[in-house]
């Protein structure tokens, strides 16, 4: 999301509204609901059962709008992105369960799931990734994109690092983008790149329209929009051809919590200490939640959520009295590493599109 200069314009928002129902994205899967009902604790209401990593790939195969393979898919972005099925079979590394997290909002949204590709572009699926050129988080959204899109950022607190906020305004956003350009995922995805308004102008200046655009064909596109296309055709083939991998398919067939946002009640001020009163693992709950600065709540009379993993709580590293890591975490089941994918360098994207 780099090269987008300019958020969703509130009158081109208006218009679509007249014209199509935008279902907001849910902050949880659905059927789950948390709430803190005393100080640290939380009550979840519908705890939602964890859930096997074949149920999330075959959910996230089953929600592709059409083939993960095709002909002509680029060699160089497979390599580039060759790390990517890895990350999901690690049990120790979360990228399945924050996946999962992603694919769950989208097929809420009743969206296609190559969506589910953006933040392994974006960010390498790093809830804390920060860019020097300012797109910040999960799905590296710049301020002016996330203000838009009504993602809190305040002193102390910047909610493109929150994986609850940054989801729910990204699915609203490409929510609204799917339909601007009639469910081509591919024009919503290179209007989520570089901004709607140059895919739009791109359209008229060819002739075309959104219903039956040739997106690979549209001028005064810049190499880099064109190239973010076939860098989740890329990823969605590697995760088609993951299957035929035994190991791979063995490594996912585990249990993965579901991630769901519980409510944190007022009197608690540090990640730390709500993963003590509800014997969570500290280190855990901050790497989902990175948007709390050094685990640090600021209430300031705004509603506060955390992500958290539930109820496969036996898979996190149990804590002692004072809320550390005791070490003593179950052993991790069989996996298949590879080199991590790399996220996107914004600095080098115009470098090359095949």
């Amino acid at each position: 999301m780099t090269r987008r200069t300019r958020g969703f314009p509130l009158a081109a928002a208006c218009a679509l509204a007249m014209l199509l129902p935008v279902a907001a994205a849910s902050d949880a899967p659905a059927g789950a609901t948390a709430s803190s009902t005393a100080p640290g604790s939380a009550v979840i209401e519908t705890p939602p059962q964890p859930r096997n990593g074949h149920d999330i790939y075959r959910q996230f195969r089953e929600g592709l709008s059409g083939p993960a393979c095709t002909a002509g898919v680029s060699e160089r972005w497979r390599k580039h992105f060759a790390g990517a099925p890895g990350r999901l079979a690690e049990a120790d590394e979360g990228t399945l369960a924050l996946f999962g997290y992603v694919v769950d909002a989208l097929q809420e949204a009743s969206l296609p799931t190559e969506y589910a590709l953006i933040p392994f572009v974006e960010s390498g699926y790093k809830p804390d990734a920060r860019s020097p050129l300012g797109p910040t988080g999960l799905w590296q959204m710049i301020k002016l994109t996330a203000r838009a899109q009504k993602v809190p950022i305040r002193s102390g607190y910047d909610g493109r690092l929150s994986p609850i906020d940054s989801t729910r305004a990204a699915v609203r956003y490409l929510k609204t983008l799917h339909g601007m350009f009639a469910g081509d995922w591919r024009l919503a995805a290179m209007a989520y790149n570089a901004g709607e308004y140059r895919i739009l102008g791109a359209l008229r200046k060819a002739g075309q329209v959104a219903r039956d655009a040739r997106p690979e064909e549209l001028p005064g596109v810049s190499g880099i929009t064109h190239a973010y296309v076939r860098k989740l055709q890329a990823l969605a083939c590697l995760l088609e051809e993951a299957e035929d991998g035994e190991q791979w398919m063995r490594a996912l067939d585990r249990p993965v919590p579901r991630l769901v946002p519980v409510d944190v009640a007022p009197d608690v001020t540090r990640v730390e200490g709500w993963a003590q009163a509800n014997g969570r693992d500290p280190r855990h709950l901050r790497r989902l939640n990175p948007a709390f600065v050094a685990g640090r709540i600021r209430h300031d009379g705004n509603m506060v959520r955390l992500l958290v993993p539930t109820p496969a709580y036996a898979a996190l590293e149990p804590v002692d009295a004072q809320g550390q890591g005791t070490g003593d975490a179950p052993a991790a089941v069989a996996q298949t590493r590879g080199p991590a994918p790399v996220a996107d360098d914004p600095r080098g994207r115009g470098a090359g599109s095949d």
